[in-house]
């Protein structure tokens, strides 16, 4: 890894702090672009790290105790990914989707969103996943371009069926484990 930080699961004692790690960070995000539309309080949010650490599914990326990125992943798709025009055609439960990926400002640009792909991919690899793939909001530029610097495919933009009014279609992600 590129940085020295540590990523590891979110803890129970984590919760709080990573929720407001997501607050800090959709807050810069409404004083400058909000490319992935999250909504302060509600996701991400205090509520859905909880549900994610509850199910092993949230990590956070440490340096001395400073949560410097957070993100979530785990096999459970959040919408209709039947509905995507992927290049292999798994079964639930047979790749792994990063959600939710929020990187602190300050450490934009240096690499940590990278480790962070790295490390699910890592983790698919290890764990017998034949794929790792994710949804993004389509005018998230930084998004778009960390996901395809690191490997991933772009395959369509697809209504995932997750009745999100201001988003009616996601930007879908995909790279196979060969």
């Amino acid at each position: 890894m590129k940085n020295k930080i540590e990523i590891r699961k979110c803890l129970e004692a984590d919760i709080v702090k990573t929720g407001r790690f997501y607050d800090s960070v959709i807050l810069w995000l409404d004083d400058h672009i909000n490319y992935p539309l999250w909504v302060y309080g509600v996701y991400p949010s205090e509520q859905s790290v909880r549900k994610m650490t509850g199910s092993s599914a949230q990590y956070i990326c440490t340096d001395k105790g400073a949560i410097l990125a957070a993100f979530a992943v785990n096999d459970e798709p959040q919408g209709n990914y039947q509905k995507g025009r992927w290049s292999q055609d798994l079964a639930d439960g047979s790749y792994l989707v990063i959600h939710s990926l929020a990187i602190a400002p300050e450490m934009h640009r240096q690499g940590l969103g990278s480790d962070v792909i790295r490390f699910c991919i890592d983790k698919a690899r290890s764990e017998g996943y034949k794929a790792v793939r994710a949804d993004i909001v389509p005018t998230n530029t930084p998004a778009r371009r960390l996901f395809e610097k690191n490997g991933f495919t772009y395959v369509g933009d697809v209504d995932l069926e997750m009745g999100i009014e201001n988003i009616p279609v996601f930007s879908l992600y995909e790279l196979n484990i060969p």
